[in-house]
């Protein structure tokens, strides 16, 4: 009896083995890029690097100015879309030249709305860095981001909100017509790179670097009485999950793309 549970007992941690085994490379396998996907990886590299340097030198950093206030459109958005969730109405949104956003409402569960500006922009701007793995992916986001900014023109109460959310939207619905949806795919994919970077640098801005009194994260903190610079913190953390599971999720299920006609591994 007793060596046939032993037998039984190493067939079965054999057994368990051999699936971990293949899981693994199983998962090797789905993470590692298609030709393709490496070309996409280099472009996030390119954007990042051509963003941060863009993003210090006084004057070429106006070229960035659209794509920053694009961010804060949806991060007044993100916070707009949580109070209509918990039972708010949305009075008006508007965005400001110095890239700053109010978004004010009545009602709705602070808890929600707070955070929501950050980590619902962070969460924006990881999908489309998922989807510029893929062309048809990149088409559906982007209907979603106009959807985005179709709401916040709804709720927009002055003209440089109204300006931003049409000339982007309209930017969108004229790259749905490029070879390939190309020039759609990669716009796609800068915006969502300059939103999540955006996301990430306006968390550290707001509570990690300074502390300001009239961020998200410090007024979250007064009211559950804990640091602001923990909840940026906290925010900074889930923000970076988005960004890496963004791409790691693009190398995994978006591995060949039908739409281009050299989609070669």
């Amino acid at each position: 009896m007793s060596p046939i549970l032993n037998n039984n007992t190493a067939v079965t941690v054999v057994g368990s083995l051999l699936t971990r085994a293949v899981t693994r490379d199983d998962i090797t396998q789905a993470l590692t890029p298609t030709k393709e996907q490496r070309t996409v990886l280099i472009v996030i590299g390119a954007y990042t690097l051509g963003i941060l340097l863009l993003w210090n030198i006084p004057y070429l950093n106006i070229i960035l100015l659209p794509f920053k206030l694009v961010t804060v459109a949806l991060h007044e958005f993100s916070h707009a879309a949580a109070g209509v969730c918990t039972g708010a109405k949305i009075k008006s949104v508007t965005i400001d030249p110095d890239q700053g956003g109010l978004t004010q409402m009545r009602g709705g569960k602070w808890w929600c709305v707070m955070p929501a500006g950050y980590l619902g922009s962070s969460f924006l701007g990881s999908l489309m860095v998922f989807a510029g793995f893929n062309v048809l992916a990149s088409k559906i986001v982007s209907v979603v981001i106009g959807v985005c900014l179709l709401a916040t023109l709804f709720w927009a109460k002055n003209w440089l909100t109204r300006i931003i959310t049409v000339l982007f939207a309209g930017l969108i619905v004229g790259l749905w017509f490029t070879p390939h949806g190309a020039g759609l795919r990669y716009v796609v994919l800068f915006m969502g790179v300059m939103s999540s970077l955006y996301s990430l640098w306006d968390i550290v801005d707001d509570t990690v670097r300074r502390k300001s009194n009239e961020s998200d994260a410090t007024k979250f903190a007064q009211r559950t009485h804990c640091s602001s610079r923990c909840c940026g913190m906290l925010w900074l953390l889930v923000s970076l999950i988005f960004l890496v599971g963004a791409i790691l999720l693009g190398l995994a299920f978006l591995k060949d793309d039908p739409s281009l006609p050299d989609s070669n591994k």
